[in-house]
């Protein structure tokens, strides 16, 4: 496998490429909100070792982060804006390399899996891998939406009942799906090790309860690569 740094238009990114030879379907990895950092360069690795071919552009890398964030999480309450033409980018980008397969899904995490759902019921994604990502506003925004796998933690305050609510809503609308939540994981809890910085600690700790839990972690990467080797690759 091959992994670097790259561009998209006038963002950082990071490429995960897998090994052998193409071509394979291509992966947008959208983010965290503490920005593409060396856990989320992981996960694209990760996911290039699974077949995809995996693009992880830097949302933050325009500008200062503060104000980076703040217009990415008011585009994301919007619906639109430039970090969603952002993330399409990422997704052309993809299409035009000749090692994609012409198919292209999207995984996030935390906000990149708030992402992931709103553009789930957006033309052009093969796929949805959403993990502890928010509802969008209506679930009207889930209509003819592709293939959505979820996972959440139970012990997130700030997602209780996501999980629910998100299955009834794809269930309603006949979208093949695989949503679950671990009763004894938090937000955050693919990550291999803590990210959030420790001024956020009685957040993450008391409302989130943020952090690493391996054995949901591992049945939720088992999910999301049976998931995807049904929907996106096959």
């Amino acid at each position: 496998m091959a992994a670097g740094p790259t561009r998209v238009g006038d963002l950082d990114a990071h490429l995960a490429v897998p090994p052998g030879d193409g071509p394979w379907p291509g992966l947008v990895l959208v983010h965290e909100a503490f920005g593409l950092d060396d856990t989320m360069r992981g996960h694209a690795d990760r996911m290039a070792g699974a077949g995809y071919l995996t693009l992880a552009p830097d949302l933050f890398s325009r500008g200062r982060r503060a104000a980076c964030l703040r217009a990415t999480f008011a585009a994301l309450r919007r619906g639109s804006g430039p970090a969603f033409d952002d993330v399409e980018a990422a997704r052309a980008r993809l299409l035009a390399d000749p090692r994609c397969s012409g198919r292209v899904g999207v995984i996030g995490f935390c906000m990149g899996g708030s992402f992931a759902l709103a553009l789930a019921g957006r033309p052009g994604w093969a796929a949805s891998a959403v993990n502890y990502g928010m509802l969008p506003s209506s679930p009207d925004a889930l209509d003819a939406a592709c293939p959505v796998v979820a996972s959440y933690g139970g012990r997130d305050r700030s997602l209780t009942g996501a999980a629910e609510r998100l299955e009834v809503a794809l269930e309603a609308r006949g979208v093949p799906h695989d949503v679950r939540e671990y009763p004894h994981a938090g937000h955050s809890f693919l990550n291999p090790v803590a990210t959030a910085p420790w001024w956020l600690a009685p957040v993450t700790r008391l409302v989130l309860h943020a952090g690493p839990e391996p054995e949901a972690a591992a049945d939720a990467w088992r999910r999301i690569d049976a998931f995807l080797a049904e929907h996106l690759a096959g």
